[in-house]
């Protein structure tokens, strides 16, 4: 690889991480283990081996069942990103009940994305549509609404193409200013991009 193509990626690279900033998973949903079970696809094949976990999922709430002391949110999982938000634009990885203390008023909840966090309790037969179901179960300890927002998404701007060259470099070696090893490159349009904010 030339030279000026390794400038080039090491400062796309860089921009990347600035630009991605520092993710972190929000308080109501970090729970107590520090690696809570996520891999839902890998808790309905045997959940008889998960039940006591703690578990972390989200997704979007399908329905909304209000009871004595509790309420129940139907959600239809979808894998999570590293600040635990469910991935927008995902397939379903599978349906769970999440029993969350208290009242939730469904007009706040239904059609929502939300992630969970809790005890797996084992599973509860059900259906979707007409269709029988095992839903894996979650007591609820913490969960997180998340709320959806568009923001325009700039790319990097074009890098200046002259740079300082310090001592040592030409000109009696007192330095001199000369065209950048990665040059010019298209920015290309802004973007708008859906994301979940807290």
């Amino acid at each position: 690889m030339r030279k000026s193509s390794v400038w080039q990626c090491s400062v796309l690279f860089l921009a990347s991480l600035v630009l991605s900033g520092c993710v972190t998973v929000p308080d109501s949903i970090k729970g107590y283990s520090e690696t809570p079970q996520q891999d839902l696809v890998r808790v309905l094949s045997a959940p008889e081996l998960f039940t006591g976990q703690e578990s972390r999922f989200g997704g979007k709430v399908i329905k909304v069942d209000n009871r004595n002391g509790m309420t129940r949110l139907e959600i239809a999982a979808m894998p999570l990103d590293e600040g635990a938000r469910p991935t927008l634009g995902s397939p379903s990885v599978g349906r769970i009940f999440a029993d969350v203390n208290g009242f939730i008023d469904p007009v706040d909840f239904n059609q929502q994305m939300v992630t969970v966090v809790g005890t797996i309790s084992g599973t509860e037969k059900g259906k979707i549509g007409e269709a029988q179901y095992n839903f894996v179960v979650i007591k609820v300890t913490g969960y997180q609404r998340w709320h959806m927002t568009q923001q325009i998404v700039t790319p990097p701007q074009p890098i200046d193409p002259w740079i300082w060259y310090g001592p040592g470099y030409g000109r009696h070696r007192g330095g001199y200013w000369g065209p950048a090893p990665w040059g010019y490159y298209n920015p290309g349009p802004a973007q708008v991009q859906t994301i979940l904010t807290q």
